[in-house]
């Protein structure tokens, strides 16, 4: 299926958000907070794409029902309008191939498959656990490359080969390599987005399409606009917002879990994000009183300040 937003050197668009999951007080996923947050997303942070079922969305947490139901409901709210891409990534190659093929029934744009997870399996295990996913569908797929919570990286090599697959088009990468990266791009034509919010813009400079963002959750229109000054050869401009961003990105990606502190700060901007699952917990009330600081340095607008 196509994206509605895609082109040729960015499939899945440039400004995506790895959305969390909405969950209300007594654990269940709340659908419709889902469609709000997604509308929000798309309508208000620019957002010409968004990630379900990602880390972000505490996917280990959601049964395949429930991930069934959370891409329908997005597909549904926001699906004609921003490219929709599926998590389907698991450390067990079949499961991921079930959960592929359910996205694409779904009416997923694309799939992201993360690197498999504590089994360490080695790079040809990679090469076969990402082909073996590719070949299950029709979708395009992005890749994760996160080592830092997989313990295994997608050595160069491993990337060469893996772009020779026609529907292996991306990578998100949360590696850190720009080198390597550069490398990749160079000989093939693997699309990358920044996996990591503090590369956003070092990611642009060798070349990234775009960001697959967690801070977006409250800042995509900013990250929306670096990207463009970037592209337009506003260099200082694209440095001005990052610089401005630096108090938001330090805020949520490094007080605690990314995805405790993202649902904090939608709270602050007057957004539901719900609550987490265990064995995740709510932000404390001095990580939210950090976090307002924070948000407030990066020149956001909280509804009770």
């Amino acid at each position: 299926m196509a994206s509605p937003t895609g082109t040729s050197d960015a499939p899945f668009g440039r400004m995506l958000t790895a959305m969390v999951t909405p969950f209300s007080s007594d654990g269940a996923v709340d659908y419709e907070g889902v469609q709000r947050l997604a509308a929000y997303l798309v309508d208000e942070q620019r957002n010409d794409g968004v990630v379900v079922s990602g880390t972000t969305g505490e996917s280990p947490t959601t049964s395949d029902d429930e991930k069934d139901r959370i891409l329908r409901a997005v597909v549904e709210a926001v699906g004609d309008r921003a490219a929709v891409v599926a998590g389907a990534g698991t450390n067990d190659t079949h499961h991921s191939v079930e959960l592929a093929r359910a996205a694409e029934r779904a009416g997923a744009h694309g799939l992201l498959v993360v690197t498999p997870y504590y089994n360490k399996p080695p790079q040809e295990g990679l090469l076969r656990h990402f082909t073996t996913v590719a070949d299950a569908t029709g979708l395009p797929v992005m890749l994760y490359d996160i080592p830092g919570r997989t313990g295994v990286p997608i050595a160069t090599p491993t990337l060469l080969r893996l772009a020779e697959h026609p529907r292996i088009v991306a990578v998100k990468d949360a590696k850190g390599d720009l080198f390597a990266g550069s490398q990749v791009m160079a000989a093939t034509g693997l699309t990358f987005y920044s996996g990591d919010d503090a590369c956003n813009l070092p990611w642009l400079s060798v070349g990234a399409a775009g960001f697959v963002s967690v801070v977006g959750h409250v800042v995509g229109a900013e990250l929306a606009s670096m990207a463009e000054l970037y592209r337009a050869g506003d260099v200082a401009g694209a440095l001005a917002v990052h610089r401005q961003l630096l108090p938001v990105v330090t805020a949520i990606m490094t007080r605690t879990q990314g995805a405790i502190m993202v649902k904090a700060a939608l709270r602050l901007v007057g957004q539901d994000g719900g609550r987490v699952r265990l064995p995740l917990v709510d932000a404390t009330e001095d990580q939210v009183a950090a976090l307002r600081e924070d948000l407030i340095a990066g020149g956001l607008k909280l509804v009770d300040s």
